[in-house]
């Protein structure tokens, strides 16, 4: 981690790097100016989807999402609370439409069964997600991809968060094609489809072996 990283920001990236350490591997594939923002990034997007389907009880986490709209709120006006912002409020994206479409999250709970209706209620979050890492990860390059991302790898993580297996299996059959967004974003893509592949399978979520990492890393960060 680059030392620049506060150490505000290393105690949430590091709870990410737990649960997730293919990214340990996949990190290296990502251009190395680019990396003290994808780390806080990925962070937080993992802390978004957690609060918002983690746990039997949705109240301490919509109370988090409310709190976390109120904070990318005043990144896109100079300020900031969380230490994740050390490294990604000072970026001119568009925080304060990501803040408003995390309304879009909690609906998620009330229909977990209703996979097309989940995917379509997502979709603006993952346009917003989508213009953020434009901003964060995007320099004109070939490299920099087309922006896309869809709805689909949002809605892993809460086949990941709630270890389901028939939702794992219904998102892998239509999951995105390879080449949409930034180098990162095909990174993330590919760490997390070889997941939801185990979890499909096995019926739980654990870490992909490093060697199919590695080989889905590199395959995923050649320019499109």
């Amino acid at each position: 981690m680059n030392a620049t990283m506060q150490s505000g920001d290393e105690d949430f990236v590091g709870k990410w790097q737990a649960r997730w350490p293919e990214w340990r591997i996949g990190m290296a594939f990502v251009a190395p100016e680019q990396r003290d923002r994808a780390a806080p990034w990925f962070s937080l997007l993992d802390e978004l989807c957690d609060a918002a389907w983690a746990g039997t009880d949705a109240t301490p986490g919509l109370a988090k999402l409310a709190w976390w709209q109120d904070e990318l709120q005043g990144w896109g006006k100079g300020a900031r609370r969380h230490p994740l912002g050390s490294q990604l409020q000072r970026v001119d994206a568009p925080w304060q439409t990501l803040a408003l479409a995390l309304r879009l999250l909690p609906a998620n709970r009330e229909h977990p069964a209703d996979t097309a209706r989940n995917l379509a209620q997502l979709q603006d979050l993952a346009l917003a997600i989508a213009a953020c890492e434009s901003r964060l990860f995007g320099d004109g390059s070939r490299d920099s991809g087309d922006g896309r991302i869809d709805a689909t790898p949002l809605l892993a993580m809460q086949a990941f968060v709630r270890t389901d297996q028939p939702l794992a299996t219904q998102l892998l059959a239509d999951w995105p094609a390879p080449g949409g967004g930034t180098r990162p974003r095909r990174i993330a893509n590919a760490i997390l489809g070889a997941r939801l592949r185990v979890l499909a399978r096995d019926g739980v979520s654990r870490p992909v072996p490093g060697p199919r990492v590695l080989w889905s890393s590199w395959r995923a960060a050649r320019p499109r």
